[in-house]
Parts: structure tokens; C-alpha cells; sequence
């Protein structure tokens, strides 16, 4: 498949006001959120429940956000998180069906990894089901040591000392 006309948008938060009108207006070009669900639901087999409320605050704490697009249609996404100096790590790696097998996910990721966020740090994570091969070709290795996830759950207060947040001037 020819993808040379497929357009990549990366979304930098330090260049943009996130103005959503369902969409985010970012990198010239609106992220339709209602697009970017639909993604998701014939995608990720992960993440087939994402609101578009939620899809909104994930990009908004994210940087970059890197999109690929063929005319108007969205038909890849990835986004990052990162300190800026020691950890960044890449989520939510989409590209649909139709497009997959052309090399677009790996300039997908590539784009993420070349955002000056995310290539001054250390270490880049990231977690996969069943893409290991294909990360492992751009140039990621299997950690076993640092895997661990909470499933973030209410916790009591009970018998915990209070905390106090300080504002810095």
C-alpha cells in the first residue's frame, strides 16, 4: 500500500492551547476525539471502552501527542508522557487495520522518540500485549525487572497522617 500521502501531526504542548470542540485543536490540524474513540474501538482490543471525556484529559496531560492522517481521516495516534530528563513512557500506539503493514506505526513511534520531551531521557517504557517483534525492530529491549502496575483502587485515609501541600512562590 502507497502511504506517502499519509500526513504525521505532532501536537506539542509546549506550542499549543488545548481548545477542544470535540477535537483539539494542535499542530495545524483538530483531533477529532469522536475519530480518535473510533480508533480505538477497532484498534486496541485494550482500550475499547475509552470515553471521549477521558480520551480529552489523556491528550491534555500528555506530550507529544503525534497523529497520522489520510485527508481527514484519522488513522494513527500515539502519545507520550516524560520528565524530560530521566523517564518518558509512549502509550496508546494505534494505527488502523487498513494501514498496518506500510511502516506508519514505526514512523508513528519514531516521531514520539525524536520529540526533544522524550529523546534527552534515559529510558523510554512502554507496554505491549502482543507487539513485542515490533518494538523490539525499532530498537526497544524486554525489561522484566521494573514491570509492576497498581489497579488503582480508593484507599483509606484511616490512621494516615494528614498532607499538607505546599505552593511554591
Amino acid at each position: 500500500m502507497d502511504c506517502s500521502h499519509v500526513q504525521f501531526c505532532v501536537h506539542d504542548q509546549n506550542s499549543r492551547s488545548l481548545g477542544v470542540r470535540e477535537g483539539a485543536r494542535e499542530g495545524g490540524r483538530d483531533i477529532d476525539l469522536h475519530q480518535l474513540q473510533g480508533l480505538f474501538q477497532v484498534t486496541a482490543f485494550w482500550a475499547q471502552d475509552r470515553r471521549v471525556e477521558d480520551l480529552q484529559v489523556a491528550i491534555a496531560h500528555s506530550n507529544p501527542v503525534v497523529t497520522a492522517w489520510d485527508g481527514d481521516r484519522l488513522i494513527g495516534f500515539a502519545r507520550a508522557t516524560s520528565d524530560g530528563i530521566y523517564r518518558a513512557t509512549i502509550w496508546d500506539v494505534l494505527i488502523h487495520p487498513d494501514y498496518q503493514g506500510a511502516g506508519l506505526g514505526r514512523k508513528l513511534v519514531e516521531t514520539v522518540l525524536m520529540h526533544p520531551d522524550v529523546n534527552r531521557v534515559e529510558r523510554v517504557y512502554l507496554m505491549t500485549t502482543n507487539q513485542q517483534k515490533f518494538y523490539e525492530r525499532i530498537g526497544f529491549e524486554a525489561n522484566q525487572t521494573t514491570t509492576m502496575v497498581l489497579f488503582n483502587q480508593p484507599i483509606s485515609q484511616e490512621g494516615l497522617p494528614s498532607v499538607v501541600t505546599e505552593l511554591a512562590h
